[in-house]
């Protein structure tokens, strides 16, 4: 009798050893399955987000140089009309990440920022210059510069840069969505992120 009890003892600890050993195995192999979801998710986003928009400008050149004292200038001027294709492009191909099996986390540790691309097309108008101070190739690369600005300071002001981040959000978010759905954890600049992939985009 006493040998049965030991033998029911002994079958008893081995089976809670094998469930446990079991359970480990099957918890460690949902938690693989998990951090390969998460990384496949992460490639599928990896691709090239463009937002495109037109902008126009008119610029007015003018430059004087002084001749022979102040009462004597030479001037020229020009009158510019820019018609600028623009993109505003996220490459998330440059998304840093690492996805923390141990604690349930996916840590993303860097966002790439917008590349603009200005694409300008100039219409000169009503250019006069004096005979001793022509028009020059340094002139129209001047022209050119100041439009550039104008037109950056522009775009960056403008719904096109808001709407290309939006995109952006939209697709960060669906990171969020996964990890929630998984029990991870998504943390980004060294905070949780708690109500979506808005938030992935610290205040200034």
């Amino acid at each position: 009798m006493k040998r049965i009890l030991i033998g029911i003892v002994i079958a008893m600890a081995m089976i809670l050893i094998y469930q446990s050993w079991n359970k480990g195995k099957v918890e460690k192999s949902i938690l693989k399955e998990n951090s390969m979801l998460i990384r496949q998710q992460i490639e599928n986003v990896a691709k090239l987000i463009v937002t495109e928009g037109h902008f126009s400008e008119v610029y007015s050149y003018k430059d004087s140089q002084q001749l022979f004292g102040p009462y004597f200038t030479a001037d020229k001027k020009a009158l510019v009309v820019v018609n600028a294709e623009v993109s505003v492009a996220y490459d998330l191909n440059e998304i840093n990440f690492e996805v923390d099996e141990a604690t349930k986390t996916l840590r993303i540790l860097h966002i790439p920022e917008p590349e603009i691309k200005i694409s300008p097309d100039f219409e000169y108008y009503d250019v006069s210059a004096d005979y001793f101070n022509p028009f020059s190739a340094e002139d129209y690369n001047k022209i050119k510069e100041n439009v550039q600005a104008s037109l950056l300071k522009k775009v960056k002001g403008s719904s096109l840069l808001k709407n290309a981040e939006n995109r952006l959000i939209s697709e960060l978010s669906k990171f969020y969505i996964l990890t929630n759905s998984l029990g991870w954890t998504l943390e980004y600049n060294n905070e949780i992120i708690k109500e979506g992939a808005i938030e992935l985009f610290p205040s200034n």
